[in-house]
């Protein structure tokens, strides 16, 4: 399926995530750092980014940031709370937790895969 990055603060929540999108058959590279990031990012050209609902609102932004410049392709899903609700506007798509976790969250990052994939099969095609 797709190669995901799944950033966030708290290394629980990062293992599940890991699990529950690896057994939807994505290929998932975790990282609780932002030099993590920027290696993972250096390292694989990630589809889909998922930012963790723990990190604080500067540390999301800063990881935000850091997948912009460093994984231009992937597509970003924020997770949040409904208690702090979006802070990152230009995500490309957002999940409130506590949700129906393990299946939205592997429903939301295939759709975003499968639109990615898209995008870029219009564009292989306009180039031509």
């Amino acid at each position: 399926m797709a190669l995901v990055l799944c950033t966030g603060v708290d290394p629980v929540l990062l293992k599940t995530r890991k699990l529950i999108l690896q057994s939807a058959g994505h290929r998932v590279i975790t990282a609780m750092d932002e030099s993590a990031i920027a290696k993972a990012c250096g390292q694989h050209a990630f589809e889909v980014a998922v930012i963790g609902q723990a990190a604080p609102e500067s540390v999301k932004r800063r990881i935000m940031t850091l997948i912009r410049i460093n994984c231009p392709a992937a597509r970003v899903l924020e997770l949040y709370r409904f208690s702090t609700g979006r802070i990152l506007e230009d995500a490309d798509a957002w999940l409130e937790v506590p949700a129906d976790v393990p299946q939205e969250l592997a429903e939301r990052v295939n759709a975003m895969a499968a639109k990615l994939q898209a995008d870029q099969q219009k564009g292989e095609i306009v180039a031509d």
